[in-house]
This record gives C-alpha cells, structure tokens and sequence, in this order.
C-alpha cells in the first residue's frame, strides 16, 4: 500500500481533465485533477511535475529481444527480410545460449524502459538446447526492472529440412511446443488486472509452421485463456503463398486455421486488400504496427487509417534489431508518424493518433483495459519527458513536440505507482557495466560460423 501521491502541475497531460495532475495510490490512478481544481483525495506526498509532460507509459507489442546481438551485423545490413535472416538465422540458433540471452533481454528492456516503456512482449521462438528457460529468463529481467511483461512463447515445427530457413536446432516437435506452451502459462499467465506477467502464444507464422500446429496452438489459447500472436502479411509474397496452399489470401487462411477473433494480434498485416481489413476489423483482431522495422526492410506500409476505421485496435512494436537496430518505443512513435504521412494527408494522422497507438491501442493489442491511459482506475504507469533541450525550443504545443521535435529518453517512469527511471537512469542497473557486457557477448555474432 503507498500514500497518495499527487503529480502536481505537468505542462501537459495525456489525459483529458488532468490539467493539475493526477494523484496516484496503491499503484492507481485515483482522482485526475483538472484546472483550477485540488485533490478531493488526502495527499501524503507531491511531486512537482511543472518541467514534465506527462503521457501513459508505452506499450510494445512486437519484438525480438536477442537480435540485438547483430545489431548492424554486416552480413545483415542493407537486405530485405528473407536475404537479412538466412545471414543471421544461423548466428542466433547456433551461438545464443542463456548467458548472453539474459544480457540480449536485459538489454532490450532497459532500452525500453528509458524510452518510456511500461510494458513490454517479445516473440520468441529459438529454443536451442539450452534456451528451454528462456520465458523464465524474460520474466526475471523485466521483474528486476519493474516493468509489465507479456512473455510470447513462440514456436516452429518446420526447418531446413522441410525447404524452409529455420536452422534444424530451433525446430521442436509439436507435443513438445504445445506442453512448454501450457507449462509456460501455468507457471507465468496471470490474468488479473494490474497483473506484472502474462503469457501468449505466438507460431512464428503460418508459412513458416505448421497447419496442425496454428490450428492445436490456438485450441490452447482457448483453454488457457491466453492471447494468440503471429507474423502475417509482412511480405507481398505471403499472398502467393496463401493462395497455392489454400486457393485463398492470407486473412481468409488464418480464418480457416481458427486465427482469427479477438484473441489475436499481428505483427505487420501490411498487405491486406480491404475485405480483409473489413474481416480483422468485425472480430476485433489487433495489429501491431512496427514502422522503424518496415521501413528498413523495405517491406511496405501499413494501411493504419483504414485499419482503425474499421474497428482494428492498432499498436506500435520496436521489432527487431537489425530490422530497426534500437528498442526505442518512443522514436517508433515518431516513424510512425512521419511514414503514415506518405500515404494519408497530415490531418489523417496526427500526433495524438501515434501517442494513442502506442498506449491505449497497443494495450488493446494485448487485451489489457488497465493500462495504455491516463484516467481513473487505470494502473499507474506513466511516463515523464522533459522539454529541456535544444530541439524543443520554441515549442507551442508540448504533446505535438514530444512526436515532431523527436522525444527520445524520458527523465523519469512510473510503473504500477512505482519510480522505476529517475533522473533518466533505470533504478538498480549499471548502464556502463551492462554496455561493455552486452557488447563483449555481441562480439561471437561477428565471427564466421
């Protein structure tokens, strides 16, 4: 139980009628307060807020924590998606193990953190001899940074030896994938809200495994109560794909595979032609949009308006390294923008749009309503940026200038009424001794195997 604190007088808010702040108890929002107004509740304690904006705590909804071990590899760099992982497939299935995966993950996270991340899920599908903890690895690095965590236990039944890429050591066998899956979700999965873990499950895609194995995965989540997550339409080529393996576009197969309700979330979803908006839009599929990621890969444009006009929840995800080399949420939210308007008129998609993807649309994504907002009830995630540096100056609207004028680092984060970033540093982590570990154990990912 905490006193109330009150986060008096920011400069702006993400939150409409918390012109004064918020005040904030047993790791709650409690009372918004809007102008001219105090607090109704009793405060033990106040922060004074006058040099911050304040928004919720971001929300990342796709990512790959170990490939930050290559990032700016070059065997990777400057390729499309298949070329960027038949060069770095073989690096991570034959040199991860849990030492330096812990580091990859500690890595990620803090990033995260720093970049205003409150929570955050990782798809992750190489389970390596010696990576058989790695969910649990996951969850105990997010708990000793104080941040929310889905852990999203991925799969693949199919490899090198079925004309696929995946390295034969990744693959598992699917009673094998569906029994971690379930142990997974007993040992992690809570559902109840302000929960710090859960769990989903997430097949790499549905051209990369199995049938059996989407169709069996998602009859788990069913009777785990657990969410569901895969790659879908990053690639034009998957529609092809989709149409010699079922005669239909790839949304129509997912529908065949029981994929698609409103257990599910993508990561990408870029080709999609407008029945299938329509589709994902009637069951109330999400869609993680990742920009940074798409753009350095070449791989297209996410039709985000039209998803939302149809009723899809869209969130943002950092995505991989080498696909966007950092795990800067906030900077994604700034891509997101600026890719949006190659394709929509600057009305269509503003900065209050990319700030919403990021939080309530990504915790959606998630199937979380306790956090992604600033308002009564919510968990007291919240993140604090200042407008202190050059690039901000002369600013006339402090939310617009957090996207436009490229936020980056936020000085201080909340989770669950908890400081977690102070002053712009991460409680309890040695910044220089996690870089000069972090890089030494990214230096094996450079060596020709």
């Amino acid at each position: 139980m905490t006193e109330p604190l009150w986060i008096k007088d920011p400069i702006a808010t993400l939150g409409e009628g918390a012109e004064r702040g918020v005040v904030v108890a047993d790791g709650r929002i409690v009372e918004l307060v809007g102008t001219g107004a105090e607090p109704v509740h009793p405060v033990a304690r106040v922060f004074d807020a006058s040099r911050h904006v304040v928004t919720p705590g971001l929300v990342n909804t796709h990512h790959h924590f170990y490939s930050n071990l290559t990032r700016t590899h070059p065997d990777g760099i400057n390729k499309p998606l298949m070329p960027w992982l038949e060069a770095l497939y073989p690096r991570w299935a034959g040199l991860l193990d849990p030492d330096n995966y812990r580091l990859a993950c500690r890595m990620a996270l803090t990033e995260l953190l720093l970049s205003g991340c409150t929570t955050a899920s990782d798809h992750h599908a190489m389970f390596a001899t010696g990576l058989e903890a790695a969910m649990d690895i996951q969850a105990e690095e997010a708990a000793a940074l104080g941040m929310r965590i889905t852990l999203v236990r991925g799969s693949r039944d199919l490899g090198v030896r079925d004309g696929l890429i995946a390295p034969a050591n990744v693959v598992e066998p699917i009673d094998r994938i569906l029994a971690e899956s379930e142990a997974t979700a007993g040992r992690w999965h809570d559902p109840a809200e302000g929960s710090m873990v859960r769990v989903a499950f997430a097949p790499d895609s549905p051209f990369t495994v199995s049938a059996e194995l989407m169709r069996e995965t998602a009859a788990l989540a069913e009777r785990s109560d657990c969410r569901l997550h895969t790659h879908l339409s990053e690639r034009p080529e998957e529609i092809g794909l989709a149409i010699a393996r079922s005669g239909k576009r790839p949304v129509d197969l997912m529908a065949d595979l029981g994929w698609i309700s409103n257990r599910v979330w993508l990561a990408h979803a870029i080709h999609l032609d407008d029945a299938e908006i329509a589709t994902l839009g009637k069951h109330g599929v999400g869609v993680c949009h990742c920009p940074t990621s798409n753009m350095m890969l070449g791989a297209g444009i996410c039709r985000t308006r039209e998803l939302e006009c149809a009723g899809v929840p869209v969130g943002l995800g950092a995505d991989a390294s080498a696909a966007n080399d950092n795990s800067n949420l906030m900077e994604c939210v700034r891509q997101a923008l600026l890719l949006g308007r190659l394709i929509y008129e600057p009305g269509a998609v503003t900065h209050r749009d990319v700030l919403r993807w990021a939080t309530e649309g990504s915790a959606r994504c998630l199937g979380r309503d306790d956090i992604g907002a600033i308002a009564v009830g919510k968990q007291a995630d919240l993140a604090f940026w200042t407008l202190d540096e050059l690039r901000f100056s002369g600013a006339g609207d402090p939310l617009a200038a957090l996207v436009f004028c490229g936020a980056s680092s936020a000085d201080r984060v909340m989770v669950k009424g908890a400081w977690q970033v102070e002053d712009g540093r991460p409680r309890g982590v040695d910044i220089d001794r996690l870089k000069h570990e972090h890089s030494a154990a990214s230096k094996a990912f450079l060596e020709r195997i």
